[in-house]
């Protein structure tokens, strides 16, 4: 008995110390597990949040690089060596009124204030740039992390293209994209209650929640005046992942002039040989089309070409004129300003702003003439038969119709 009670005796002792080193693995286990929990750390651009002091604004009317970093107490002289050194990555004078920055100060242990130690400024709600300048001054050009969601849409011409894509609740962007795709094909002066169109594009999202707008547009169909203009988004040139607009027979959307020197407005006047001009009280040949718009807004180069003239006379306003080629030539007259960099001998693209909507000369409202020579003779710009631009190349035709097919399929299966 009394060796029965000794083993006993022996396996509690033996149980309980086996316990007791089990309990102490575990809390042991248990504190290197604790120990090596990492707390997510709050970032703004990728910098520690409780590192530095954070201010964000937006750029004011009037605000500079110089300027606002002064603000945040960052002297002048090291404002001066920060822009001397980012000059050829970063220029100070392109920030944008009202787009946002954020300034990082931190506080040095021989600085009584916090200054900025880090610059970033938002281009658009994508892209921004990051000015470092803690140790040495780096720049780095970054982007956010995007999605895009594919949408659809069908849209009925009842008022106005941006009316009616507003009461459909669309992005405006939808309607400058739709004008810039069909710059050339849609008079989009001259729309009717009955044209229509349906659009495949992508929505696109920050962090999958913050909507930033428009994307691509991959197909559309535009119902204009009895007939379906298709556009598929395609690469013609893929090694350098350039992208342009074809019909359903690989025809590109451009043409070598655009319908118009301004993406909206309304036309006031016609080409007319025996218009009666209520400026002169008389009937005198209005020789060009005039499209009213609101001062200041922007004239387009209508097709590629070099400015042969630009000045002011008192019946033109400020005025410029263009020569494409030995055929064709543009006058844009009336200006309130003319585009920076505009001279004598500019070479400009399509599509590039020239100048400004205005009333300067013999005009009555704001507006700009446009005139439009044809062999040295001025003709009704509306009235002429452009030549289209070079088609997609023929190698790549077979392909570009097959790929082509799904998405008309998809344009086929929206309905309003």
């Amino acid at each position: 008995m009394k060796q029965l009670i000794g083993l006993l005796s022996v396996f509690l002792s033996f149980f309980s110390l086996g316990c007791q080193n089990n309990h102490q693995a575990e809390n042991q286990q248990t504190k290197i597990v604790k120990d090596n929990i990492v707390k997510e750390v709050a970032k703004v651009y990728s910098y520690p949040k409780n590192d530095y002091q954070i201010i964000q604004d937006t750029v004011a009317p009037n605000d500079t690089f110089g300027k606002i970093l002064s603000k945040a107490h960052l002297p002048y002289n090291n404002i001066y060596t920060i822009v001397q050194k980012i000059k050829d990555s970063f220029d100070v004078k392109d920030l944008k009124v009202g787009r946002p920055f954020t300034i990082l100060s931190q506080q040095d242990s021989l600085d009584s204030i916090p200054r900025p130690k880090v610059f970033i400024y938002e281009q658009d709600p994508v892209h921004y740039t990051v000015i470092d300048f803690q140790d040495s001054i780096k720049v780095f050009n970054k982007k956010k992390k995007v999605s895009v969601k594919r949408k659809t849409a069908f849209v009925n011409i009842e008022k106005s293209l941006y009316q009616d894509i507003a009461d459909k609740n669309l992005s405006p962007k939808l309607a400058l994209e739709l004008s810039n795709i069909y710059a050339w094909t849609v008079d989009f002066f001259h729309l009717n209650k009955g044209d229509a169109f349906k659009v495949i594009y992508d929505d696109v999202y920050i962090e999958d929640t913050t909507y930033v707008g428009i994307g691509n547009i991959h197909a559309a169909m535009f119902k204009y005046g009895n007939q379906d203009f298709y556009a598929f988004r395609y690469p013609y040139d893929t090694i350098n992942k350039r992208f342009d607009y074809f019909d359903e027979e690989g025809r590109t959307l451009r043409k070598q002039f655009l319908k118009a020197p301004l993406k909206f407005g309304r036309i006031s006047s016609r080409y007319n040989m025996h218009r009666y001009i209520k400026y002169y009280g008389r009937v005198k040949p209005h020789l060009g089309t005039d499209f009213a718009a609101p001062t200041g807004t922007p004239i387009m180069a209508t097709a590629n070409g070099v400015v042969i003239k630009k000045g002011y006379t008192s019946g033109n306003g400020n005025y410029i004129k263009i020569k494409h080629n030995a055929t064709y030539s543009t006058q844009y007259l009336h200006m309130s300003k003319f585009a920076k960099g505009i001279h004598v001998g500019s070479v400009v693209k399509q599509g590039d702003i020239i100048g400004y909507v205005g009333m300067t000369g013999h005009a009555s409202g704001p507006h700009v003439c446009y005139r439009f020579w044809k062999n040295g003779r001025q003709v009704d710009a509306l009235k002429e038969k452009m030549p289209p631009a070079k088609p997609i190349d023929p190698k790549i035709l077979p392909k570009y119709l097959e790929d082509i097919k799904v998405y008309n399929q998809q344009l086929d299966s929206i309905k309003p």
